[in-house]
C-alpha cells in the first residue's frame, strides 16, 4: 500500500519592510514640516510582525543605550503600545527624538538578523510610532526613584550627552542641574536639527519628561564665563561636575575670499534658522538672508541639513559640493536621497579653491578644481587628489562652510589642570568611565570624542551615570 503523502502546511505570507509616509518632494521642499509622517497603527503592526525574536539578540548589541528592542518589538505585535514605551524608556528617556535622528542603519538594524536574507526590521520607525503614540494616548508616570542621596551634579550642556547621564542621576536619588549656555535647552536637537527632520515640540516633549522626575534647567548660563567648573564645586557645593558641552566650534577652509560677506558657518546658519526660527521671520526677530544660489561644502549630516534648509527657503539652485563621490559621502543614505528628491544639485569630485566676491565685499561665486580618487587615508577612504588645470567656477551669492567641528576651548581654558588631546578634546582615563584628569570632573559625548551621532552621545552620558554614581558613592 502506498504510503500517504503528507499535507503540506501553508506557507505564511513574507510580510516585506512597511514604507514610511512622507510628505511629496515637491511640497516639502518649500515648508519646514516634518518630511517623514510616521507609521500608522496597521503599519506599526506589520512591521513588528517581521521582528522574529531572536534567540541571541545581536540589534542590542548594536544599540549604545542597550534597548531590549525584542521585547519591546514584541509589545508592539501584541497591541500593548504603552507597555512597549515603558520597555524603551528603561534606558532610553528619548525615544521620540532617538527614533527620528539616529542611524539605526549603521547600528541596531545593521545588525539585525532579518536584514541577513531580507530588509531589516524598522525598529527606529517602530521606536519612534511607539514615542508618538504614548505623548497622545499616555499618562505622566513617574519612574521608579531611589531615596535621596543630598550629592549635587552639575551638567554642563543639555545635548544628547547631559540629557541622558541626568536621567539616569536623578532616578539613583541625586540632585542633577543642568547648565546650558543659550536660551534653549536640548543643545545640538534644538540649535542643529532643522525643524523638518525633528520638530522642535518634540525635543520639548523630552525635555518635559526630565523636568518632572526633577531635572533642573539652568539656561543662558555659560560655563567658563558666569561661572568656571572649580567655582561649581568649591562655591556652589556640586560634588561632581560633568562636561558634555559638546563640539560646537567650526572649522572654516581656509581659502582666499572666505571672510566675504555671504560665507556662513553650518552653526551660524542652522542656529539662526532652527534655534532662533529665522524662517518664520518677521514672526521671529532674528532674520535670515534669503539667497538664490547657494552652495554646500561638506558631505556630511550637517551639510545635508543645511542645503535642505536653504532650499526651504528659497533657493532656486542648492548645491553640495563635496571632494570624494556620492559612496564616500557619510550623511545617512536616507538623507542623500531626500536632499535629491527635493532638487538639491549635487557637484561631486569636486574641492573649493577660492571664493570671488564683487566690490561690495558679497559672494559671487567659487572657483573649485576637480579631484580624482588615489589611495585609502586614515579615515579608510580613498584620499581626494587635485586633477591639473580642471579649475571652473560656480555662480553663487552664498556659501554655507560643513566641513566639521572642534571643541569650543572656553571650558577647557577655564578649568586648570585639565588634560586636552591636540586637538583640544578633553582627555579621559576610558569612554566608558569618562573619568578626566581632574578628581570629581568627568566628561562625554562630543567634547571627548569629536562631532558624533546623538545616540552614541547618549551611550557616552549614560555610561558616565553610571561611574558618577559609583564615585559619588565613595564620598
Amino acid at each position: 500500500m502506498a504510503e500517504e503523502k503528507k499535507e503540506k502546511k501553508p506557507k505564511i505570507p513574507k510580510i516585506p519592510r512597511q514604507p514610511m509616509p512622507e510628505q511629496d518632494p515637491h511640497e516639502r521642499a518649500r515648508n519646514f514640516n516634518e518630511v517623514t509622517c510616521g507609521f500608522t497603527g496597521e503599519l506599526s503592526d506589520n512591521e513588528a510582525l517581521r521582528c522574529i525574536q531572536c534567540k541571541k539578540p545581536l540589534c542590542i548589541d548594536g544599540c549604545p543605550v542597550s534597548i531590549n528592542i525584542p521585547a519591546f518589538i514584541k509589545k508592539v505585535a501584541e497591541g500593548d503600545i504603552l507597555g512597549a514605551a515603558k520597555v524603551i524608556k528603561e534606558s532610553n528617556l528619548l525615544p521620540a527624538i532617538c527614533g527620528r535622528v539616529c542611524p539605526q542603519e549603521d547600528q541596531c538594524e545593521m545588525l539585525c538578523v532579518v536584514g541577513k536574507k531580507d530588509k531589516p526590521v524598522a525598529i527606529g520607525r517602530l521606536e519612534r510610532y511607539v514615542a508618538d503614540y504614548e505623548a497622545v494616548h499616555g499618562k505622566f508616570e513617574m519612574p521608579e526613584m531611589s531615596p535621596k542621596t543630598g550629592k549635587k551634579v552639575a551638567i554642563v550642556g543639555s545635548g544628547p550627552a547631559g540629557l541622558a547621564c541626568a536621567g539616569d542621576l536623578i532616578k539613583w536619588g541625586h540632585t542633577v542641574t543642568i547648565f546650558e549656555a543659550l536660551h534653549k535647552a536640548g543643545g545640538v536637537l534644538v540649535y542643529g536639527i532643522p525643524e523638518f527632520r525633528l520638530p522642535k515640540a518634540i525635543v520639548e516633549r523630552e525635555l518635559d519628561y526630565l523636568k518632572k522626575i526633577g531635572v533642573e534647567f539652568r539656561l543662558d548660563h555659560v560655563i567658563g564665563r558666569i561661572r568656571t567648573v572649580d567655582e561649581l564645586m568649591q562655591k556652589d557645593g556640586y560634588n561632581v561636575v560633568f562636561l558634555a558641552n559638546g563640539a560646537g566650534l567650526p572649522q572654516f577652509m581656509n581659502i582666499p575670499g572666505e571672510n566675504l560677506n555671504g560665507v556662513y558657518s553650518a552653526n551660524e546658519f542652522l542656529t539662526r534658522s532652527n534655534l532662533m526660527k529665522a524662517y518664520k521671520f518677521p514672526e521671529y526677530d532674528t532674520p535670515i538672508k534669503r539667497f538664490k544660489n547657494v552652495a554646500v561644502i561638506g558631505g556630511g549630516n550637517t551639510a545635508m541639513d543645511a542645503v535642505r534648509t536653504a532650499l526651504r527657503l528659497g533657493a532656486d539652485n542648492a548645491y553640495i559640493i563635496y571632494r570624494r563621490s556620492m559612496a564616500e559621502m557619510p550623511a545617512r543614505k536616507e538623507e542623500i536621497e531626500h536632499a535629491g528628491h527635493e532638487g538639491v544639485k549635487f557637484i561631486m569630485l569636486t574641492a573649493p579653491v577660492r571664493v570671488i566676491g564683487n566690490e561690495k565685499g558679497w559672494v559671487t561665486g567659487l572657483e573649485c578644481i576637480k579631484m580624482q580618487l588615489g589611495e585609502p587615508d586614515d579615515s579608510g577612504r580613498r584620499r581626494p587628489v587635485p586633477i591639473k588645470e580642471s579649475e571652473f567656477v560656480v555662480n553663487l551669492d552664498a556659501i554655507i562652510v560643513a566641513i566639521g567641528t572642534n571643541a569650543n576651548p572656553l571650558v577647557a581654558q577655564t578649568t586648570p589642570g585639565l588634560d586636552l588631546n591636540k586637538w583640544g578634546y578633553i582627555v579621559v582615563d576610558d569612554e566608558k568611565t569618562c573619568r578626566t584628569s581632574k578628581k570629581g570632573i568627568f566628561a562625554g559625548g562630543d567634547i571627548v570624542t569629536g562631532a558624533a551621532t546623538v545616540i552614541l552621545a547618549m551611550g557616552a552620558g549614560r555610561s558616565a551615570a553610571k561611574y558618577i554614581d559609583e564615585y559619588l558613592k565613595t564620598l
